[in-house]
């Protein structure tokens, strides 16, 4: 059925517990969805080094401390570098105070919290080259960043105090990037985000009433788009955001720092597919991935029902009052059409 004749519809995200509002009447045919700006903007894409662009090779020392690198033995010649973010949001000194203790201390039955803002908060810088980008890589390349997270996971998992790890990636200066070099972000907090910890709820509800993992009954018929060994990629049944795609393990899995270099390069060259494919489609959307796994303290009668994934978020439009008031998104073009008109699009080989 075409999108223009299509009625709305009120789905139920079961992942995250929050309804859509998928609605066509409010968008142009779905293959007609174009970001308006292109993502890359590099003043000379061509050139392999930016001398102002600290993330470049040979600008090393422009940087906040390095925490390691990819060989690790490798001088100029690295694939992947992670350093602490120069800008932090938090604070690596576990003992930073909190100013509205005070203020919480006076008002205890406010139910209000203040912790001091102690965390982590790294980038992984993607490649030496400033002009390359994710899906440029590699599907080897895009596996060696991808175990760079694992490592880097694994490292703030021996720190008792941090519960939840969120690695994110924003391409674009509307979708939140500052540099133009491509990188990731990784902020590992004290306490466990209220999305994730709805998402938890969510998947032990469906747990509960169907004795299954919600993202291993993941229904696939018209919403899969391509699928590797190990992984799926799919329009979500109930997309928040229009040609939003997720990335699942066909196994089951709670956490992202699971991943072994098999999945890894397994994984490398589905994420490059999709990254190129809503490049193609979208005239090279500004995006965010997010990978959303499982608390790093997660008890075994939790590990059947926590399954971790990747949500790529094409930036198409902006977030008005309705969604800000009701939490609830309403999204333009339905998943089962996303994922046929990203199922057929045509990426070049290389020669």
């Amino acid at each position: 059925m075409a999108t223009a004749n299509r009625n709305p519809e009120i789905r139920k995200d079961a992942v995250n517990n929050r309804l859509v509002i998928l609605s066509p009447a409010r968008s142009r045919r779905p293959s007609d969805f174009k970001s308006k700006t292109q993502a890359k903007s590099d003043s000379n894409p061509s050139s392999n080094a930016q001398p102002q662009c600290p993330f470049c090779a040979g600008n090393e020392h422009q940087c906040a401390p390095e925490i390691f690198r990819t060989p690790e033995d490798s001088t100029s010649d690295w694939n992947v570098r992670v350093i602490e973010n120069l800008y932090p949001a938090l604070s690596r000194d576990p003992e930073v105070k909190s100013e509205g203790e005070e203020y919480v201390h006076a008002n205890s039955a406010s139910g209000e919290v203040s912790l001091g803002g102690f965390g982590f908060h790294d980038v992984i810088i993607e490649s030496p080259v400033h002009s390359v980008h994710l899906p440029d890589l590699s599907p080897s390349g895009v596996a060696v960043v991808l175990l760079a997270y694992k490592k880097r996971i694994e490292q703030l998992c021996a720190i008792d105090s941090i519960s939840y790890v969120q690695v994110f990636k924003n391409h674009g200066a509307s979708a939140g990037a500052s540099m133009s070099h491509s990188h990731s972000q990784i902020l590992a907090l004290p306490v466990i985000p209220s999305t994730a910890s709805t998402r938890l709820n969510s998947m032990k509800e469906y747990h509960d009433q169907t004795g299954k993992c919600v993202l291993c009954n993941i229904r696939t018929n018209k919403l899969l788009i391509d699928e590797s060994t190990h992984f799926i990629s799919i329009s979500p049944f109930a997309s928040t955001f229009a040609f939003e795609t997720w990335i699942v393990p066909r196994y089951h899995s709670s956490h992202y720092h699971e991943l072994d270099e098999d999945k890894a390069a397994d994984l490398g060259g589905l994420l490059k597919l999709t990254l190129q494919k809503l490049s193609i489609q979208l005239n090279d959307p500004p995006y965010n991935f997010m990978i959303h796994t499982s608390p790093l303290q997660v008890t075994s009668s939790q590990l059947p029902y926590t399954h971790w994934y990747i949500q790529i978020v094409p930036q198409l439009s902006t977030i008005g009052g309705f969604e800000m008031g009701t939490g609830c998104y309403i999204n333009p073009v339905f998943p089962e059409d996303a994922a046929k008109i990203l199922r057929e699009v045509e990426v070049p080989t290389r020669e």
